[in-house]
């Protein structure tokens, strides 16, 4: 399973899972992706085959809901939120390396949407 970090999760995650041997972009580190909207986030991710990692629920699980009932595929979502990772703590860029790691070394691929 490869993954796509959104906006909200500093390239430096990518890098660590990554030096673990797992496909991991952040659109952080990628000058194509930065700056663009969700819409083309989802695309790119499809178009990769890559889950999106976000805290972005309030759009992302919209534009699954009318790709699937368009009949279109939809990436895979994996969910965090900021109260189980928050972005201002030190510790959660290494609690959700940890997460991730976990979810990559145990499933193969993922479908629909995953919270962690």
């Amino acid at each position: 399973m490869k993954l796509l970090l959104d906006e909200m999760w500093p390239p430096d995650i990518a890098a660590v899972l990554r030096e673990r041997g797992h496909d991991v972009a952040a659109v952080a580190e990628r000058p194509d992706l930065r700056g663009r909207s969700d819409e083309e986030i989802f695309a790119e991710a499809l178009a990769d085959a890559r889950a999106i990692v976000t805290e972005n629920v309030v759009d992302y699980r919209p534009l699954a809901s009318a790709a699937l009932r368009a009949g279109r595929a939809s990436p895979p979502l994996i969910f965090t939120s900021n109260r189980a990772y928050p972005r201002a703590s030190r510790r959660t860029a290494g609690r959700l390396v940890a997460a991730l790691d976990t979810l990559l070394t145990t499933r193969a691929s993922l479908e629909g949407e995953h919270w962690l």
